[in-house]
């Protein structure tokens, strides 16, 4: 039977059992382990769950003094276990972080910067060049009708430039070539898509003012090599006014080619040749008098007087007006100022090539 100085060695004993469960606990370095040490004071058999079992033996005048001791005991232990369990959770995150760290001293891989195409570069610079003195810029389809790539301009019905061998004509519902309908072979539709555009605005056709444009764009034939694809660019150029002769488109060529290649020494000739649109027409050549290239010849452009049948097609009159038009390939003159020697290279989407042009 219980004495009255019981519950003060029952008080004594829970100080024992409590200063034990923070030992056990704190030496616990697992989570299991800590469960394990839990289970010895307060799980179903546990030190402290037994004497909280023996308190209905206890008289009643000593049950709650009792009652009460235990129940601040069992804090304490509950305080000490949630206690490591939060030091152990810690302790893990820790390792965890360690463990997964990013050094963010050292610099970040980021995205690859992107940069302009090379002909992409000198279409711009053609376009800078030709607008500073008075050019302005005209686009059009590149899915043409047969009279505006071929009629209009002078070139007739028999013509080879005509053949499925050259030009890339569009399927019809019979699954046949459709006579009318083709892939542009060169931007000169565009020259007179224009012409129309500008003539159409004035009743009096002897007051119709000066047109001068460049027509840069794609365009589409059967060819493919080193030098050659099936699809490329051009830049064709078109003055129209009264009085405009061929010393004016000399001079306007001859000033853009040295402009665009940044040299004042550049020797630019004109050989006679033939177009259907241009009469007298001519092959513009240049000649570098340095580099790689220095001395030789180089072919780089066609041009000549805008053919009075081409003028009539666009409205003009040719017993008033004259016009010079010109024609060149963006893709040669970008491989000429970078030094490439292959075209395929321009659409080939290697990135170690494009990347040079940062």
């Amino acid at each position: 039977m219980f004495r009255p100085h019981s519950v003060t060695i029952m008080s004594a004993s829970l100080e024992q059992l409590v200063t034990l469960a923070a030992a056990d606990f704190a030496a616990a370095t697992e989570p299991a382990q800590l469960e394990d040490a839990k289970a010895r004071y307060l799980g179903k058999d546990g030190s402290l769950t037994t004497q909280l079992k023996a308190l209905g033996k206890l008289p009643p005048d000593e049950r709650k003094t009792a009652g009460a001791a235990i129940n601040l005991a069992k804090q304490a232990v509950e305080s000490a276990l949630t206690a490591r369990r939060d030091a152990l959770q810690s302790a893990k995150l820790n390792a965890q972080l360690a463990a997964e760290a990013l050094d963010i001293t050292l610099p970040g891989r980021g995205t690859e910067r992107g940069t302009i195409h090379p002909v992409m570069r000198t279409l711009d610079r053609i376009e800078q060049l030709f607008r500073s003195i008075g050019f302005s810029v005209a686009d059009g389809p590149e899915i043409e009708t047969d009279w505006h790539n071929f009629t209009a301009l002078n070139t007739p019905e028999k013509h080879p430039a005509r053949s499925m061998h050259d030009t890339f004509y569009l399927l019809g519902n019979d699954g046949k070539p459709h006579e009318d309908v083709l892939l542009r072979t060169h931007t000169s539709p565009v020259q007179i898509r224009a012409m129309l555009a500008h003539t159409e605005k004035y009743k009096d056709a002897a007051a119709i003012p000066e047109l001068r444009i460049i027509c840069p764009g794609r365009v589409y034939r059967v060819d493919s090599d080193a030098t050659h694809s099936p699809m490329f660019h051009q830049v064709e150029g078109l003055w129209v006014g009264k009085n405009v002769s061929f010393a004016d488109l000399k001079g306007v060529v001859a000033d853009f080619l040295r402009s665009f290649f940044e040299s004042d020494d550049l020797k630019v000739r004109f050989r006679p040749s033939f177009f259907p649109f241009t009469e007298p027409s001519a092959e513009i050549d240049v000649a570098f008098m340095s580099g790689a290239l220095e001395g030789r010849w180089l072919e780089i452009a066609g041009c000549g007087m805008v053919h009075p049948n081409v003028l009539r097609c666009g409205g003009f009159d040719p017993e008033k007006y004259t016009g010079f038009a010109f024609g060149m390939g963006p893709d040669r003159l970008t491989m000429l100022r970078y030094g490439i020697n292959d075209l395929r290279l321009f659409f080939d989407g290697d990135l170690r090539f494009l990347a040079q042009f940062h």
